[in-house]
């Protein structure tokens, strides 16, 4: 069966910009002016010119003048008419009719500024998520279950009552009312004590990842980072114009011995509750090593607390910037991996000293965060239902993650034996070889499963620990238990 073509869409030619000189035939001039505007509209479009009249008074010219124009322009086959309804150009027989342009004269070298060339080539290594969620999907949390009639009713209660006072500009740092409710929850729930002043409000974790690294580092700055690392805030720092330093990973977390060769570094990223992608957790002896390093040397630490808030056995770690008595560490955190990561609402944590020149970096880019969502988020924290959807997520992500460790194992657990998952949503599996792990992914994909490998976040040239050059990352939380295990009967098919 063909499918219909959809339909065309409508866009009203705006005669504003044709200008028209005296004693040069105006029709001529009316008619060259109106064909570049219809080979110029996009195919998808039919453009609505204006009635004769109406075109003639707003350029102030004679209607012959203009009747004449679209005479000529009916005979080129640019523009149609029906009675009653008006006069029509189609964009696509447009260009089918324009004659072939000339081949343009090759254009100058242009001389890149180092920001550019640093950008060179980041669009085509950026990871692509299209359509819903699938398994096994990185950084997706359950927003299946997100509360959208909860989320739609006080969107709505907003905007009936239209609050003047946020309709204008605010301040550079958000919404005063939600960054007190933050404060409150981490003071309840992750043990960090911070005042609203020291609270900023950005567009999720990458977005404050970037202004971290404008404000703290010049070109040429060393940071270190954990290799494997997550690629986006990665790029973030070396976008900066920083050289990366790598430290190797174990089962206690980054190797914090091996600062002590790293003196000079300006910056650490870290993220300590369950690293991403390898998902350790950083030990506390090497969480007041990794402090001990930044106070004794002057340098500052960015905490990337994504998923902190799913924990499924034992007592979480306090955050590192709960144990930072010196003002050096940057809390991260996102509601990205709560709510739903198309909402682009998340908080910086900043020492003090800090929060005043944040404040003035992020007024000379997008000036304040969108008022609507931080009002609405504002009365989501307030009347209860963020903590109750915490609680439901955590719930349906152990489910989740029980239900992939409990079908892997009479798969695959002989051949490929998961680690414990005590934290997060999603795991990580070393491999052999990075033959294996081409050949997992390529099949894998192949019958449409997600699989990462883990070697796409580990950065080249940089100290690593071998174990972690080749594996599987999977995400959990994404699907639900039907999906995930119908993703592994067809990982059993296609690894057969």
């Amino acid at each position: 069966m063909v499918k219909p073509a959809a339909p065309a869409l409508s866009m009203n030619l705006d005669p504003a910009g044709i200008t028209l000189e005296g004693g040069k035939g105006l029709a001529k001039q009316l008619c060259l002016a109106l064909r570049q505007r219809i080979l110029a509209t996009p195919d998808t479009y039919r453009i609505k010119l204006p009635t004769s009249r109406n075109l003639a008074l707003a350029l102030k010219v004679s209607r012959n003048t203009v009747v004449r124009a679209y005479e000529q322009l009916y005979a080129e086959g640019y523009i149609s008419s029906r009675v009653g309804d008006g006069t029509y150009a189609d964009g696509l027989a447009a260009a089918v009719t324009a004659a072939p342009a000339a081949p343009a004269a090759a254009a100058p070298a242009m001389q890149l500024s180092s920001m550019q060339q640093r950008l060179s080539g980041f669009e085509a290594r950026r990871r692509r998520f299209d359509g819903p969620a699938r398994a096994f999907r990185l950084g997706i949390p359950a927003y299946d279950l997100f509360p959208s009639a909860i989320w739609a009713r006080l969107q709505g209660n907003f905007w009936r009552r239209a609050p003047l006072a946020q309709m204008g500009y605010g301040e550079a740092a958000g919404d005063v009312r939600l960054r007190e409710l933050i404060a409150a929850y981490l003071r309840q729930a992750r043990g960090l004590v911070c005042e609203p002043s020291q609270i900023m409000i950005t567009a999720g974790a990458q977005h404050g990842i970037a202004l971290c690294a404008q404000l703290l580092l010049d070109a040429g700055d060393k940071v270190v980072v954990e290799n494997p690392c997550y690629p986006a805030a990665a790029a973030a720092l070396a976008l900066s114009g920083a050289q990366l330093v790598g430290i190797g990973l174990d089962q206690d977390g980054m190797d914090t011995s091996r600062l002590a060769l790293h003196g000079d570094c300006r910056l650490a990223y870290v993220t300590p509750s369950h690293q991403y992608p390898v998902g350790v957790t950083l030990s506390l002896a090497r969480r007041l090593e990794l402090l001990a390093w930044a106070e004794r040397h002057d340098s500052w630490i960015i905490e990337d607390d994504y998923d902190g808030e799913y924990r499924y056995d034992g007592t979480p770690l306090a955050p590192l910037a709960a144990l930072d008595h010196n003002a050096r560490v940057l809390y991260v955190g996102t509601f990205s991996k709560i709510a739903f990561p198309g909402l682009r609402l998340g908080y910086l944590v900043l020492p003090p000293k800090l929060a005043p020149a944040l404040g003035a970096l992020r007024a000379m880019g997008d000036r304040h965060p969108p008022a609507a969502d931080q009002a609405v988020m504002a009365e989501f924290i307030a009347a209860g239902h963020f903590q109750r959807h915490i609680r439901r997520m955590r719930r349906a992500s152990r489910s989740r993650r029980d239900a992939l460790l409990a079908a892997w194992e009479p798969l695959f657990g002989a051949q490929l034996p998961l680690p414990k998952v005590a934290a997060g949503l999603h795991l990580s599996l070393p491999l052999a070889s990075a033959q294996q792990e081409t050949e997992l992914v390529a099949k894998a994909i192949a019958a449409g499963v997600e699989i990462n490998p883990l070697s796409r976040f580990c950065i080249p040239g940089l100290a690593m620990n071998p174990q972690h050059r080749a594996g599987l990352a999977l995400g959990f939380a994404g699907v639900d238990e039907a999906a995930i295990r119908h993703a592994l009967l067809l990982l059993q098919q296609a690894w057969r």
